[in-house]
C-alpha cells in the first residue's frame, strides 16, 4: 500500500469515527458521539467563541489565556475566561469528572489548545485531503482524484460565516478559500479529457467563490473546445475579460490570451 493511500484511509477512517467532529465551513456545528450538540447546550455565546478562537489557532502552539483574551474580548477577567472554558468542556465532556484533565483541550500550565489527534475539524481534514491529493498527483491519480473529491465534499461556505467581521477568523477564510480553489482546479484540469462537463463544472464552482480566478476560465475555454464548441469557450474568454476589467481594471493574463488565439485559429 502507497503511503498517500494509507494517509488517506487513515483521514477517512478519522472522520467516520472521531467522538468529536467540528463543522466551521458554511455554518459552525459540533458533534459529539455522532450526535449534533443543540445550540442551548452552549448556553453561551462566549463558550462557542473561545472554541472557534481555538480552531482557528489550532497550528500554534499552546495559546496563553491572556493572548487569548486579548484577541477575542475586551475587559474580560480570568473569571470570564474560566467560564467560558468550563462551558467547553462541560459541552464536550458532560461525564468528565471535575479537576481531571480534559481528553480534548490539551493544557499546559495556563496554555491551551486543541488535541488535533483527538478532535477532527473539518477546514483541517480538507486542507490534508488536499495535501495528499498534491503529493499522490505525479504518481497515482486516482488517489489524488479521491483526495481532492473528498476536500471539495468537506466545502459547505466559507470558514465561520458568522465570525466574518472578526480579525481572528480572516486568516483561517482567506487560507481555505485558496485551498478549495487548487482542489476544484487541479481535480478539473485531471479530469479535463476524460469528462469535460464535469470540468466545466468544477471550474464554475471556484469562479462562484471568486469570480476573478483565471485558472478557472482556462480550463473551461479548454473544455469546451474538447467538447467541439468554440463558439463557448470564445464566449467564456469574453466573460473573464469582462469580469477581469470590472473588478481590476486589468487584462487577461498571457496564457489566457494565448489561448483564445489558440482557439481562434481553430478551423
Amino acid at each position: 500500500m502507497s503511503n498517500a493511500l494509507q494517509q488517506l484511509q487513515e483521514l477517512q477512517a478519522f472522520q467516520k469515527d472521531a467522538q468529536i467532529r467540528i463543522e466551521t465551513l458554511g455554518h459552525f456545528c459540533v458533534w459529539r458521539n455522532h450526535q449534533k450538540i443543540e445550540s442551548k447546550e452552549w448556553a453561551r455565546d462566549k463558550t462557542v467563541q473561545l472554541l472557534q478562537y481555538l480552531v482557528s489557532n489550532r497550528k500554534k502552539n499552546a495559546l496563553h489565556k491572556e493572548k487569548i483574551m486579548d484577541g477575542l474580548w475586551e475587559d474580560w477577567n480570568d473569571r470570564d475566561f474560566k467560564v467560558a472554558l468550563h462551558g467547553i468542556h462541560k459541552v464536550l465532556e458532560p461525564e468528565r469528572l471535575s479537576r481531571t484533565e480534559s481528553e480534548y483541550i490539551i493544557r499546559q500550565g495556563v496554555s491551551y489548545q486543541i488535541d488535533l489527534e483527538k478532535v477532527w475539524i473539518d477546514v483541517e481534514a480538507l486542507e490534508k485531503y488536499i495535501i495528499i491529493g498534491n503529493e499522490a498527483f505525479t504518481v497515482d491519480k486516482s488517489i489524488s482524484k479521491t483526495a481532492y473529491k473528498a476536500s471539495i465534499a468537506l466545502y459547505k461556505g466559507s470558514y465561520l460565516p458568522n465570525r466574518i467581521f472578526e480579525d481572528w477568523t480572516s486568516e483561517e477564510r482567506e487560507k481555505t478559500q485558496l485551498l478549495i480553489l487548487s482542489a476544484y482546479i487541479t481535480l478539473a484540469e485531471i479530469l479535463l479529457e476524460e469528462n469535460p462537463l464535469e470540468s466545466i463544472r468544477l471550474a464554475q464552482n471556484a469562479l462562484a467563490i471568486d469570480a476573478t480566478w483565471e485558472d478557472a476560465y482556462r480550463i473551461q475555454m479548454q473544455a469546451y473546445i474538447i467538447k467541439g464548441n468554440r463558439p463557448q469557450a470564445i464566449k467564456t474568454y469574453m466573460k473573464c475579460e469582462v469580469i477581469l476589467e470590472e473588478e481590476y481594471g486589468i487584462s487577461p493574463l498571457p496564457e489566457t490570451k494565448k489561448l483564445l488565439k489558440e482557439i481562434e485559429e481553430i478551423h
